[in-house]
């Protein structure tokens, strides 16, 4: 019944957080010349040029990274970002017809609009969604230079340089007002988000401490494809027992709960890694 209840209040906070972002977007950043970034920001910029939908183009836009994070983030991922997409297409569309205006300066209400798109943005990740295909890009990508080389990677720079080239796209294809009110939505979101996700873009650390590891050890090797650090250690109670580590990253990190769920009698941790030396 807990995991029942705690499933469906995951998948209502991604809905009230989708909608929170697409009352921003539609309200607020693109009335005073500003837009999102990442997919989101690409299917505003199509919108304004080509007069499509915006909801239509969102959803095309973000549907060719959907599929690549159902494939290699898996079913879970995958539906709670659907889930939030929709709701966000649906929040575009509902909030269009809602006669809104924010009687502010330019630069007060891009600043006030971005910190509630940041707000709504983190609601979906920290509870496991995603609507925005730059961050899933970014994870696949990583996921596949880890599998190359076997080091860990923060997904900041590959973020940094798909925004870069959103902003640049805006700076040329509509002005420069636009692109530089955008950048700071982008700034203000990502402060807002970086705070309630505890750094949803760095590496996280999970430290595990269970008498019988085998079976976690197995099931972080098959459905996350990532290895472990063991070491013995001792527990004033529990007596001799495992501990494991394991670096991850923060889309990663829904499953691997899922895993320590499955197995009973485990203590975990998880902090946020600045940066891996080797």
């Amino acid at each position: 019944m807990d995991k029942t209840l705690g499933k469906i209040s995951a998948y209502l906070m991604i809905i009230v957080g989708a909608l929170i972002a697409s009352f921003s977007v539609i309200c607020i950043l693109i009335p005073n010349g500003a837009i999102d970034y990442g997919t989101a920001g690409i299917a505003i910029i199509i919108s304004q040029l080509t007069g499509a939908e915006l909801s239509i183009v969102v959803i095309l836009t973000f549907l060719p990274f959907w599929l690549m994070g159902f494939k290699i983030l898996g079913k879970g991922f995958a539906l709670k970002s659907l889930v939030g997409t929709i709701s966000y297409t649906l929040g575009l569309q509902i909030f269009e017809r809602v006669p809104f205006e924010l009687n502010t300066e330019h630069f007060i209400a891009v600043i006030f609009g971005g910190a509630i798109l940041g707000v709504g943005l983190a609601m979906i990740l920290k509870f496991g969604g995603c609507i925005d295909g730059s961050e899933i890009f970014a994870n696949i990508l990583i996921s596949k230079i880890t599998e190359k080389t076997g080091k860990s990677y923060s997904m900041t720079k590959i973020l940094l340089i798909f925004n870069g080239c959103v902003y640049l796209s805006v700076f040329f294809l509509i002005n420069e007002t636009s692109a530089l009110m955008s950048l700071l939505v982008y700034v203000v979101a990502t402060f807002v988000i970086t705070n309630i996700t505890d750094h949803f873009e760095a590496i996280k650390q999970v430290t595990i401490i269970t008498k019988n590891p085998d079976e976690i050890i197995h099931q972080i090797r098959t459905e996350l494809n990532k290895t472990c650090t063991i070491m013995d250690s001792y527990g004033v109670i529990a007596g001799e027992n495992k501990t494991l580590i394991c670096y991850i990253n923060f889309f990663e990190l829904q499953k691997i709960k899922e895993i320590i769920a499955r197995n009973k009698g485990s203590f975990s941790t998880v902090s946020t890694v600045d940066e891996i030396i080797r």
